[in-house]
């Protein structure tokens, strides 16, 4: 496998592009990929952070964001990434909970970055890249100024990803940190190289944003073995089509909302790139439709590779074309970590009976930080290295995966998760509201999109403003992408003995 990180191409061939940016063609090399996380690394540690440290990073998609992933990944250290389109309260509460010690930011998010002071006392160290932030140190020159060699001793380090609970507030998902030296192969690193085939030879279209786990890692797994990424600013579908054309992409990854953009191009557009050189087209996060999937294999060729993972890392299933198209709608079969069906008393399932889907591995993968109960709902209750992300599924008689539903009614919108319960907090105290209850309806471009059931207060007169005041009232508390798109007033919403909303049936009644 040889290298498995950077600083192995760097010493080989220091002028090879480790990542571009699509668009304005900025590039960092290997040899600067190498120099800055080191240099950055440095600065970290003089700093007192120490292995089990948190950096915090929040970016718009930058190539700085693989140079702060690489000086905490050989540091020992956890890199959580923020998203970035999250209101300050929000960016604070995760900041906070991880305990970060270092905040990087972009000079492009300096308006939530300068809001989080008062609110992020456990930060000791604040760098802004792109410009000045008030408040923060300049990222280009801490680093320019720190030594070059690399430290003695360079444990790996992990991502500490949030993703959000039914509750409402995200959580971190914590991986045990392996101990081992930067320099040595991790699980995701020989998995790309195995079941994707990324090599030196690999040039990764990255089109998703970088605070979120596929792409982060995906980005890193193909540094770890030589390859080019070439980094969108933001998807955009006919921008895809022309970066694959430009950079000669070899392997690149789509959510399935991606795929379908790409399709709605006109003909003429979609078939005046040449995209020839793609050899792998890597999808996941979300449930690709039959449909849609069959018009890309028939466009691209029998490319698609899917898999079915989460930020936990607990196990990863993968399917390519040929196996898929004998298996419409699978999510594959086991490449990492066991796949096990299970009722909810804990029993397994035989095929075709669909319960729990869990992933087996010799010890527990993960945590979620500060949340024992959490932690323990995830796992088997006999076997605590059993895990689930909360999906329900089955397998067929040969080992192969068919996921069928959400076990808490997360809506997946554009292969971004969003949880109903929060959007649902924020509108419990609006004044012309009732009751409200938050579900994901059929949508052709997203997947799924959030819709709000609401039954209006004495005297609230419902309508077509009132629709559009409550979805600016959530977009005035939240992120914009968690608030609905559609507003329907109902006289009464399902609900049982015990209060608690039945969506299941809501669901039934309404996306028929």
């Amino acid at each position: 496998m040889g290298g498995m990180y950077p600083g192995t191409y760097a010493a080989q061939t220091p002028d090879r592009i480790a990542a571009v940016m699509a668009g304005t063609g900025e590039t960092i090399t290997y040899g600067e990929l190498e120099r800055r996380s080191t240099q950055l690394a440095h600065v970290l540690r003089d700093r007192g952070l120490r292995p089990g440290d948190v950096v915090a990073l929040l970016t718009e998609n930058s190539l700085r964001a693989l140079e702060v992933y690489w000086a905490a990944l050989r540091s020992g250290l956890y890199i959580t990434a923020v998203n970035f389109r999250l209101k300050p309260d929000e960016v604070g509460y995760i900041v906070n909970d991880s305990g970060a010690a270092a905040l990087v930011v972009s000079a492009a998010q300096a308006a939530t970055a300068t809001a989080l002071g008062e609110m992020t006392p456990t930060v000791t160290l604040r760098l802004a890249f792109g410009g000045p932030v008030p408040g923060f140190a300049s990222y280009e020159e801490t680093v320019a100024a720190a030594p070059d060699t690399p430290l003695d001793d360079q444990p790996h380090g992990a991502t500490m990803l949030y993703s959000s609970g039914t509750t409402g507030r995200p959580k971190g998902v914590r991986p045990p940190l392996s101990g081992a030296q930067v320099t040595e192969p991790d699980t995701l690193v020989t998995l790309a190289s195995v079941a994707f085939g990324f090599n030196t030879q690999t040039v990764y279209l990255s089109p998703g944003p970088i605070y979120h786990a596929a792409p982060l890692r995906f980005c890193g797994a193909v540094q770890a073995l030589g390859g080019t990424v070439v980094m969108m600013p933001r998807f955009d579908a006919e921008q895809a089509l022309a970066a694959i054309e430009h950079h000669r992409v070899t392997h690149a990854q789509f959510v399935p909302t991606m795929f379908v953009r790409i399709l709605q191009l006109p003909p003429q557009v979609r078939d005046s790139y040449d995209v020839s050189s793609l050899r792998v087209a890597i999808h996941a996060a979300a449930p690709c439709p039959v449909e849609v999937k069959q018009k890309m294999i028939e466009w691209w060729g029998p490319i698609l590779v899917e898999y079915y993972a989460g930020t936990e890392g607990n196990g990863m299933t993968a399917v390519d074309s040929a196996t898929w198209l004998t298996k419409p709608g699978t999510v594959g079969r086991a490449i990492y970590g066991a796949v096990r069906i299970c009722a909810d008393d804990g029993t397994e399932l035989p095929a075709g009976q669909p319960g729990g889907v869990y992933f087996a591995q010799d010890e527990t993968p993960f945590t979620y930080h500060n949340d024992p109960g959490k932690t323990l709902a995830a796992q088997h209750r006999e076997h605590q290295a059993w895990t689930t992300l909360g999906d329900i599924g089955y397998l067929d008689e040969d080992g192969f995966l068919f996921l069928t539903d959400r076990k808490a009614f997360t809506i997946i919108s554009g292969g971004v998760n969003i949880y109903p319960q929060e959007t649902e907090n924020v509108l419990a105290l609006h004044p012309a509201v009732y009751d409200v209850a938050v579900i994901g309806i059929p949508d052709p471009e997203m997947g799924e999109s959030v819709a709000a059931f609401v039954q209006p207060a004495a005297g609230a007169v419902p309508g077509p403003e009132l629709e559009q005041e409550i979805i600016a009232f959530v977009k005035s508390k939240i992120a914009s992408f968690k608030a609905p798109r559609t507003v329907r007033f109902v006289d009464d919403l399902p609900r049982s003995e015990a209060g608690k909303l039945v969506k299941a049936e809501l669901k039934a009644r309404y996306t028929r």
